[in-house]
This record gives structure tokens, C-alpha cells and sequence, in this order.
């Protein structure tokens, strides 16, 4: 691809003073870099009549498609794939940590979703992240270790979707990773990469020996990888059931895991674990362009900030304007920090702070919002607005960085169910901390280091038993007649409601097909700097930004979108990130 002209040189360079004297907010947001690159490479839309899933790793795409055919259902899939994660892209996702699930029962015409998120322990407080002078910790020194590990929840979400949609027996869906966990896999450049880039987080002996070699480095590309603690851990969840991971020996070893950490130690106790409950909610839903957009309520804001930019691109003629315009990657910027405002000031753990869903969500409100937005100029900053029906509200606004190392899969099975599925271990490689062969989170990151602003509590603050804020939006779209359309979702921290809201744009305004819409540049914001994908066509969109006073910000922006369009004759149509190594396959 190439370079950015002469011509952008003096822009780009006033766009970055302007980025250097950003609040401190928005500066902490820009410095939580994306997943470390490994490259783009094109792929093309995989196109099959049955069944398909999409994830992030060939391992895992393998296992749930023999899933799938063998009969087994979009959930049997999911679950499978999920596991195989687990093994071999730990950077990014697996047991130890959690998630957010939709799913569409072809058969029962229903949605559900789910809140698997983690569960921060009880002897967490607000000040959890503060230091002796009440002063907020570096979040380099806060990143790894014990205080950052929230209770897991991916298991217990697996046993109870299963109990409800499962259609093969819970013990085969272990077997793919348990095999592969005991033969061997050959690390990927990407695992060696993130390996490599992450080899200082490794203090946890357990966790040093099995990344690194004896001379502190990574393994090399091609190295097999073996794990038989984490065999044997599934093993036990697949003969006993998800007990044998909540309560016990397991249990009980996360448990100490966590308050003998060698950074950080923190109690956490094994009842706590054996408490641990998913959360059934009704999906958030709104229209866009006559189609029904769903994802998943708080404590995620991302099923109600994708459908809040939405709403507030309704009234522009986005199809009009085209992909190649930049007054449509103007006005998506625009609407995205309308949005992202809203999220910061409104949205946390509902069993903590009163969130006004309905206000967020109601078309007059989102309609005079977008009055705000100036086709012709940027609008700088905005501040949240006021949505109707909100209860009395005192927080103030928190822009916290969340980590962009998290893994998203998609999957339909041959009656039509479907499965969009989010989930992360936090930060690459999560808390450092591995026991029974898995790592263990550290999403307590994405609470606010800081409870309060300038006398006001933040709604994202921390609490014992408070599930952190998350940016995860697994998406569920269906057409004008209720047929579902397409399933997607991706990782990428605070940035995943701008992939994947950018991709719906693509598909329903677009015209394009959901690999051409995945693989499409990123463009994006979130408080005030447009962010254009480095190296990639994005970046001709420069001057264009810059005449409209957004300060621009070139660099790498590592989703890994990965979703499945449904076409009127229902031929599905799969697509996976150019930026990952993932992969769709179907049947």
C-alpha cells in the first residue's frame, strides 16, 4: 500500500500536537494501543448452503465446523470453538475469563442474550486502584497479577445455553481440545508475536515455563506446544460437568492462584467462585434502514452504543455518499462520539448504577442529537446529552481504556439458530497468571482507576461483586421480515463498537458483502481524534478530515471482526479478519 503523499505531511503533523495536548482522558484512551499487528491478509467471503461458523483461529474454525457437521448445534459449535481458543490463542480469550453471548432460535423465533461477564471479588472497594495518597496507580504497574482478576464466567454461560440449545453431548464438545491439547500445535507467527511482545508480563512461574523458553524468550514459529494440565482440567469439566470448574479442586486453585500471586496477590475465595451466575437479559434492539439491529445491554455498552450511532446516522444518506466518501467517513466519525459520549457518562453495571436504557435508546432524543452533527465541520469533542426518562444522575463521565485483546465467533447451524459470542481474558495474556492450564483474566482493569471526578462518582468505579464496563457487541441483524440477515462482532477494546457498527454501515448502507465490509479500512473516533488504519486506503481520507477541523491520527487498528451474512435464498456467506488469522468455514 502506499505511503501517505508530501501533501498530507504538514496535516498529519498538526494533527498530532493536537493529539499531544488532549485531556487526560482521551489521552489514556489513545495510548491503550490496539493488539500488536501481524499483517493483512486478504481473504476472500466463503460461501456455503447448510452451515458455517466463523472464529479467529483455524483450530478453532475446524472444530466447530466437524461440530456442526455432525448435526450439532450453532451452540454445540460455538462452544467447541470457544474451547479450542482456549489452547491456541490464550493471548486473547479461554476459560478464565468471560464474555457476552446472543443467540437466535430459529425454531422458538426468540433472541437471548447473555451477560457472562467477570465478577470482581468481594473485597474489591473503590479505591482498588489507588495508591497511599489516593492518587490513581500507573496502569503499567497495575496491568498483571492478582488484584486484576475478576471471577470467570465462559463455563458457567457454556453449561446453561447448552442445557438449553445444546444438541450433542456435552462431552464431545471437549474432545477437539483435549486431543489437540495433549498431541501438540505448532505456535502461529501471530501467538509468537504477541508472545513476544508480552514476554516481560510473564513473572508466574507456571505461565513463564510454558511461553517461554529456558532463555526468557518466545517459542519460535512452529514450536508444538503442549498442555496437558489444561487436558486434564476440560477433561473434568466434560465428565462432571461445569462443577468440577466452579467448585473444588479447581476452584479452589484459582482461588489461590489469585491470593498467592507473586504481583499483586488479592483474596479472592473459592465460594465466591462457586457463586458465580450468568446474567439473561433481553436483547437491545433498535431500526436502522428497516432492519432490526440487537446486541447485548449493560454491564456491556456495546449493544447500546452501536445502536445509538446508528439511530444517529438515520437521518444521512450514508448509501448516497458512498464508502469511498469522506463526508460518510465524516459523518460516522461524527455520530460514533455522540455515542461514545452517552457511553461514557451513562452505562456501567446495572445492579449498581440506574442506567437509562430507554432514554439512550429513544428515537427523539438520538434524532435531536443528531442535529448536532455538521456535514461540513467536526463538532470537536461533545459532551453527553441529556436522554429523556433518566433517573436522578450524579456520575460523571469515564473514559477508561478496555483491552483489545479478545476473540469473537459466529456461528449457524443447518435449522437457522445462530450464535454471535464475544469473550476475553482482558489484556494480552490477561493477569500473567496460569493454573490448571489456562490463564486467568484481568478485566478488573476496565473499572475506572479513578472513582470519582471532580466530586461526582463514576458509574464504572469499582465494587466487590460489580461486573467491569466492556465495549463487546456481538450483533445479531435481522431483515425488514424477521429473517435474520447477518451475525457479527469483534475484539478491539474500546474501538469494537466502531468495527462493528462500521461493517453493519457497509452491508445495509453499502451494498457490500460481509467479507469485502470486514476487510474494509477502518476509520474511527471516540472522543475527538479521527483514527484512519495505517497502510491502508483509509489514509486518503487525510486532508478531507482535516479540512473539516478533525484532528488526525494514523495507525494500525487490529480488529478481528469475524460474521456471517444470511441472503435471501439462504445461501450463508462467511467472512474473517484480514488482520488475524482467522477463518470462515461452511457447509
Amino acid at each position: 500500500m502506499k505511503q501517505l503523499k508530501n501533501r498530507y505531511i504538514p496535516r498529519l503533523f498538526r494533527a498530532a500536537t493536537l493529539v499531544a495536548v488532549m485531556t487526560a482522558p482521551t489521552l489514556a484512551l489513545a495510548q491503550a494501543q490496539p493488539e500488536i499487528h501481524t499483517g493483512f491478509q486478504k481473504k476472500e467471503a466463503v460461501r456455503a448452503k447448510s452451515f458455517m461458523i466463523s472464529a479467529a483461529n483455524p483450530h478453532a474454525s475446524r472444530a466447530g465446523y466437524a461440530i456442526l457437521k455432525r448435526g450439532g448445534s450453532a451452540v454445540d459449535a460455538a462452544i467447541a470453538a470457544a474451547l479450542m481458543l482456549t489452547l491456541v490463542e490464550p493471548q486473547a480469550s479461554g476459560i478464565g475469563g468471560g464474555g457476552y453471548m446472543l443467540h437466535w432460535s430459529q425454531t422458538k423465533n426468540a433472541l437471548d442474550a447473555y451477560d457472562a461477564a467477570v465478577v470482581a471479588p468481594k473485597a474489591v472497594k473503590p479505591d482498588h486502584f489507588l495508591d497511599s495518597d489516593g492518587d490513581p496507580v500507573k496502569r503499567s504497574k497495575a496491568g498483571f497479577g492478582g488484584r486484576t482478576v475478576g471471577v470467570p464466567g465462559q463455563l458457567r454461560l457454556f453449561a446453561e445455553i447448552h442445557a438449553k440449545h445444546g444438541k450433542l453431548p456435552w462431552q464431545d464438545l471437549f474432545q477437539p481440545t483435549i486431543a489437540l491439547a495433549e498431541k501438540g500445535f505448532s505456535v502461529s507467527p501471530r501467538l509468537h508475536k504477541q508472545t513476544h511482545g508480552k514476554r516481560k508480563k510473564f513473572t508466574d512461574p507456571t505461565a513463564t515455563s510454558y511461553f517461554l523458553n529456558e532463555d526468557g524468550e518466545a517459542w519460535p514459529v512452529g514450536h508444538r506446544l503442549v498442555n496437558k494440565p489444561l487436558a486434564d482440567t476440560l477433561r473434568q469439566v466434560a465428565e462432571r460437568g461445569v462443577d468440577a470448574f466452579y467448585t473444588g479442586a479447581i476452584a479452589q486453585d484459582i482461588a489461590n492462584a489469585v491470593t498467592n500471586a507473586s504481583e499483586h496477590p488479592f483474596p479472592v475465595t473459592a465460594k465466591e467462585i462457586a457463586a458465580y451466575r450468568i446474567k439473561p437479559h433481553a436483547p437491545i434492539c433498535t431500526t436502522y434502514r428497516q432492519h432490526r439491529v440487537c446486541g447485548v445491554g449493560p454491564s456491556t455498552t456495546g449493544g447500546l452504543t452501536v445502536a445509538m450511532t446508528l439511530r444517529l446516522l438515520q437521518p444521512f444518506d450514508m448509501a448516497g455518499l458512498g464508502p469511498n466518501s469522506p463526508d460518510a467517513v465524516h459523518l460516522f466519525l461524527e455520530a460514533s462520539k455522540l455515542a461514545y459520549a452517552d457511553r461514557s457518562q451513562y452505562i456501567g453495571d446495572p445492579d449498581f448504577v440506574p442506567v437509562p436504557i430507554a432514554g439512550l435508546l429513544d428515537h427523539a432524543y438520538l434524532a435531536e442529537r443528531a442535529k448536532k452533527i455538521d456535514p461540513a465541520s467536526s463538532m470537536g469533542r461533545p459532551s453527553a446529552g441529556l436522554p429523556p426518562m433518566r433517573k436522578a444522575w450524579n456520575h460523571a463521565p469515564n473514559d477508561t481504556p478496555e483491552s483489545p485483546s479478545t476473540t469473537h465467533l459466529t456461528a449457524v447451524d443447518k435449522d437457522g439458530n445462530a450464535v454471535s459470542f464475544t469473550t476475553t481474558i482482558g489484556r494480552g495474556f490477561g493477569s500473567g497468571i496460569m493454573t490448571r492450564g489456562f490463564l486467568l483474566n484481568d478485566q478488573l482493569l476496565a473499572f475506572s482507576f479513578r472513582p470519582t471526578k471532580d466530586g461526582d462518582p463514576v458509574a464504572n468505579a469499582p465494587a466487590g461483586g460489580k461486573r467491569p464496563r466492556s465495549s463487546m457487541s456481538p450483533t445479531i441483524i435481522f431483515r425488514p421480515d424477521g429473517r435474520v440477515r447477518l451475525v457479527v462482532g469483534s475484539p478491539g477494546g474500546t474501538r469494537i463498537i466502531g468495527y462493528v457498527t462500521k461493517t453493519i454501515v457497509a452491508v445495509l448502507d453499502w451494498n457490500l458483502d460481509i467479507q469485502s465490509a470486514i476487510s474494509l479500512p477502518h476509520f474511527a473516533a471516540r472522543t475527538r481524534t479521527a483514527e484512519l488504519e495505517k497502510g491502508t486506503l483509509a489514509t486518503r481520507f487525510a486532508e478531507g478530515l482535516e479540512d473539516k477541523d478533525h484532528p488526525v491520527k494514523v495507525r494500525h487498528l487490529t480488529s478481528g471482526l469475524h460474521g456471517i451474512e444470511i441472503m435471501p435464498d439462504g445461501t450463508l456467506v462467511g467472512g474473517a479478519d484480514p488482520r488475524r488469522e482467522g477463518i470462515a468455514l461452511g457447509g
